[in-house]
């Protein structure tokens, strides 16, 4: 591991709107140990739709642009720091690179906080078992989960630190359903104070980074999008470069979810190769890179993927 400078190290939230409650009954509640229950009023303001960043700068980054790190649906910044096993995680390697990097929380995740339901919220948020991760991030087979550790059955060949599985579940955050638009926003805001910068996103974040840079052609210089999902809008208004990278037992055995992903984002990748951008496809399993799970960045090879993004980033001389 190479050693880091860093100048300097801080966060904050941005975005968010303000929302008054009222008319709601008082609570007479205990709040802290061995306290007496005492008068809680849940009418006032609120903020809602606030996002968290943190900021590393370095004392003599090599790139001029700083790279914003966006998580996936029901996650939060915490897998770009490191590895559910302990292994060091892609924000130190974007450090080690030469870039300045922020780590972000989405609104409503982790440090970014949520708001009351159903009074703002409308529904209650909804909650991943490990059931469905096992299938849906493509660790294992459907059936392939048994609360039973020892008899869990992943893929041959998979990357994923599978004894960790657990410890990966202590990350996972509830989500609400249907808040793309204040999400979006708030991404909006971050780009904006931060200035030109090069997204790296994963997952849901993939579909918000897209659309980001439509939104944003002149501070969003390149993407890079980690299996994402939500591809839409018109590829012909995101000039800037993009990668895809795409991790294994996506289409064999398949799964019919991120088959539909996956289509999505190639038909938006071809209309904009078809309108001559500079779009590229990292698929994993075609460049000899196998096992892979929807988490590259965890896998047991993250460093290999990680090498394979980073020589993508330096090609383009942003």
């Amino acid at each position: 591991m190479s050693s880091v400078t860093l100048r300097s190290i801080g966060s904050f939230h941005v975005g968010g709107h303000g929302r008054r409650l009222a008319g709601l009954p008082t609570q007479h509640r205990r709040t802290v140990a061995g306290g007496a229950p005492r008068v809680v009023d849940p009418n006032g303001d609120y903020v809602v739709g606030q996002m968290y960043a943190q900021e590393y700068r370095l004392a003599a980054p090599r790139h001029a642009l700083p790279v914003l790190l966006w998580h996936g649906g029901g996650m939060t910044g915490s897998h770009w720091e490191s590895t559910p096993d302990g292994r060091t995680g892609w924000l130190w390697r974007l450090l080690e690179a030469g870039f300045d990097a922020f780590v972000t929380d989405a609104a409503e995740r982790g440090r970014a906080s949520w708001a009351p339901w159903p009074q703002i919220y409308a529904e209650a948020p909804l909650f991943r078992t490990k059931q469905e991760a096992w299938h849906m991030f493509r660790i294992g087979p459907e059936g392939g989960y048994d609360s039973e550790p020892g008899r869990r059955r992943p893929f041959v060949g998979q990357q994923f630190p599978v004894q960790a599985f657990d410890d990966f579940a202590q990350q996972w955050v509830p989500r609400w359903a249907d808040h793309e638009d204040m999400t979006q926003a708030a991404y909006d805001v971050l780009i904006e104070r931060v200035g030109p910068c090069i997204i790296v996103a994963h997952s849901q974040g993939g579909g918000y980074a897209i659309a980001a840079a439509q939104r944003h052609p002149r501070l969003v210089r390149a993407v890079v999008a980690i299996e994402p999902a939500g591809t839409c809008g018109n590829a012909a208004g995101a000039p800037q470069p993009h990668l895809a990278v795409w991790g294994d037992h996506l289409l064999k055995p398949g799964h019919p979810v991120w088959a539909g992903y996956r289509s999505a984002a190639d038909s938006y990748w071809h209309d904009a190769i078809l309108a001559g951008q500079p779009y590229a496809t990292l698929d994993l399993p075609v460049h000899g890179i196998h096992g892979n799970s929807h988490f590259p960045m965890l896998d047991r090879n993250s460093d290999h993927v990680f090498s394979e993004v980073l020589h993508w980033l330096e090609s383009q001389r942003l």
